[in-house]
């Protein structure tokens, strides 16, 4: 017969102490989520008069009330208006900085290290401070109380955060294949869109998720530039249910915050496993 020796592992209190540790983040970062599920079905008098988290009974009527829309606007209206300014907000994101990148990371011409500068400089800008001269020449076009205002500078690589994104990444990519291109007789766009575009999938990627996000939340731009209710986005119609002069409909308000987030969540999961390739490929190269 043979005998087996028990080996006994230490016990790293370490290790222990930075699982609970996380774990406990994981629950604060958790629990604002897990509020706002339950709170979008707890009647009208407990919203705001009870601190307990679970509601003592099940209000579907709240998701029924925020499914009929807003000011007689329907909610696949609302929907549709959010989806149709995040979809071009993406679109020209990903077009006009992706080109905008690939001319600062494989592009020689003149002053375009001061050029790209500028643009990094550019992030630190505060969005306040162009919004004034923004709408003082989008009013002049008459674009106000029009998606142009929202969709159009996307195309215009105002957004310098991705540039620099993606101009990381390209960087990151062997100038072999494109050398190897020339010899074949592309020229800069040919090279462009047949061999660096599709090698730069997972920056792009990560630049649609982030543009994605950022629009759908978006909430004060919109309310700047849209007046018409049927122009109003899912973001702009929560702001309905409060009304300073009558009674405010908290839990209709909560379910369609529930309802707005969906699409993000869906978004993110679909598109996660690019997004960590994107940042990783692109975050640290320089």
């Amino acid at each position: 017969m043979t005998s087996t020796t028990v080996v006994h592992r230490p016990v790293r209190w370490g290790r222990v102490a930075l699982h609970v540790g996380c774990l406990l983040a994981l629950l604060v970062m958790l629990y604002p989520l897990a509020w706002l599920l339950a709170t979008s079905l707890k009647p009208a008098d407990e919203v705001i008069a009870s601190l307990n988290l679970l509601p003592s009974h099940l209000e579907w009527s709240n998701y029924a009330t925020a499914l009929d829309g807003v000011n007689d606007v329907s909610i696949w209206r609302l929907l549709g208006n959010s989806l149709l300014i995040a979809g071009g907000a993406v679109l020209g994101n990903v077009i006009s900085c992706s080109l905008a990148a690939y001319a600062f990371a494989r592009l020689r011409f003149r002053f375009r290290g001061p050029l790209f500068a500028f643009m990094i400089a550019t992030i630190m800008l505060p969005h306040h401070a162009v919004l004034i001269p923004q709408y003082i020449i989008f009013n002049q076009l008459g674009l106000v109380n029009t998606y142009w205002p929202l969709i159009l500078p996307k195309f215009l690589a105002t957004e310098a955060f991705f540039v620099f994104l993606i101009v990381q990444f390209m960087r990151s990519l062997p100038r072999e294949l494109e050398e190897a291109a020339r010899i074949d007789g592309c020229g800069p766009f040919r090279s462009f869109f047949q061999v660096v575009l599709p090698l730069t999938r997972p920056a792009l990627i990560t630049t649609a998720i982030f543009t994605f996000i950022w629009t759908w939340n978006d909430f004060f731009t919109q309310l700047i530039y849209l007046f018409d209710p049927e122009k109003f986005t899912l973001t702009l119609a929560l702001r309905s249910f409060v009304d300073a002069s009558s009674t405010s409909a908290f839990g209709p308000m909560f379910a369609l915050s529930v309802i707005a987030l969906l699409p993000i969540v869906l978004f993110f999961l679909a598109f996660q496993r690019f997004l960590v390739e994107g940042m990783a490929s692109s975050g640290l190269k320089g």
